[in-house]
């Protein structure tokens, strides 16, 4: 294995390198040059996973504003809401373990939703240390339109529902192997 300017292991087999790309265009079903094409890329990028893992976040992230722009809530925002349940008080911890935020990212978040009148923040009746949320009425109709908001992201995508779970595995996989 190869080592780059800064001493990070790298794999400067083409093999390696040609499986990734393969398996790309397997998983979405396109021609040769097809994935390549729309970007225009370097060929300096071409190889790396991790870009276009960040392109297809950003995407994706990209493609959600407008549709949430009708809410009036960001794509943060959304996800925060997507984890509340009506009538229930949620631990924030619980929150931001499941969403991955640290505290610093979330607490401005839920404030912006609490100011927006979409969720309240009390102390936990039974630990005064932990903070819980909850959806208020506002909240919980916003909330009512995420199926919508499902429905349309999934015509944007344009993806097959096996397609869609066969991503989902790969990245899940993906995230697991990651965190250790």
């Amino acid at each position: 294995m190869a080592r780059n300017q800064l001493g990070h292991k790298t794999h400067s087999d083409e093999k390696f390198v040609g499986t990734m790309t393969a398996s790309l265009r397997v998983m979405t079903h396109a021609p040769v040059g097809a994935i390549d094409a729309p970007d225009q890329r370097p060929a300096v990028l071409e190889p790396l996973l991790c870009f276009d893992l960040y392109a297809a976040s950003r995407a994706v992230t990209q493609a959600y504003r407008p549709i949430l722009g009708e809410l009036d809530l960001t794509y943060p925002q959304y996800l925060v809401l997507t984890v509340l349940r009506p009538g229930e008080d949620v631990p924030i911890k619980y929150v931001a373990e499941t969403l991955r935020l640290d505290h610093a990212t979330l607490t401005p978040l839920l404030r912006r939703l609490e100011t927006a009148g979409l969720l309240t923040r009390s102390r936990s009746r039974e630990d005064e240390r932990s903070v819980e949320v909850r959806l208020t009425e506002h909240g919980a109709e916003v909330a009512g339109r995420f199926d919508d908001v499902q429905c349309a992201m999934g015509e944007a995508m344009g993806l097959e529902v096996d397609e869609v779970r066969h991503l989902q595995r790969l990245l899940r996989q993906l995230t697991h192997r990651l965190r250790g």
